[in-house]
């Protein structure tokens, strides 16, 4: 397992919810929520260099067949911009049903809905996060791809 902390990021079509694990990548706890928007990329990088993460970590969104999902793109969109803004590593995961396991999480909970709408998008990066941590620690790889920006960035 490397060592280091690391930045987890769900990107949604309205907000993103941050995660961060500890310098060990042993537990993700949640940070904050970020609305998607002008200035989303930046807070991110500025989140990451804060917390001196050796990686970010960012959601695959894809269908349950293993191909692209109607977000797919644009999640991939947005981790380029992340590695394209920053010399911090950025690495996709697959988070198939992370905003699924999320909202049953804060419902087993007690939250409604409406209640962990501020709250559900960070969950999922916790979710999304500590599934590539735990992917690591038990098979010994890093889970995911790389994200590899564009030339003269």
């Amino acid at each position: 397992m490397r060592l280091g902390a690391r930045l987890g990021i769900d990107v949604g079509k309205v907000r993103i919810g941050v995660a961060s694990s500890d310098p060990n990548g042993m537990l993700a706890t949640p940070v904050r929520t970020l609305p998607r928007g002008d200035g989303d990329v930046a807070a991110i990088v500025t989140e990451a260099i804060e917390r001196g993460v050796v990686e970010i970590v960012i959601g695959l969104p894809l269908a349950l067949s293993g191909g692209d999902s109607a977000s797919t793109q644009d999640a991939r969109d947005f981790a380029l911009r992340v590695a394209e803004a920053s010399d911090i590593p950025v690495r996709m995961v697959d988070e198939r049903l992370s905003t699924v396991s999320a909202t049953r999480a804060l419902q087993a909970a007690g939250r409604n809905a409406r209640a962990s709408r501020p709250v559900i998008d960070q969950v999922a990066a916790v979710i999304i996060l500590q599934h590539a941590l735990d992917a690591e620690r038990t098979g010994g790889r890093v889970p995911g791809a790389v994200v590899v920006p564009h030339e003269g960035r």
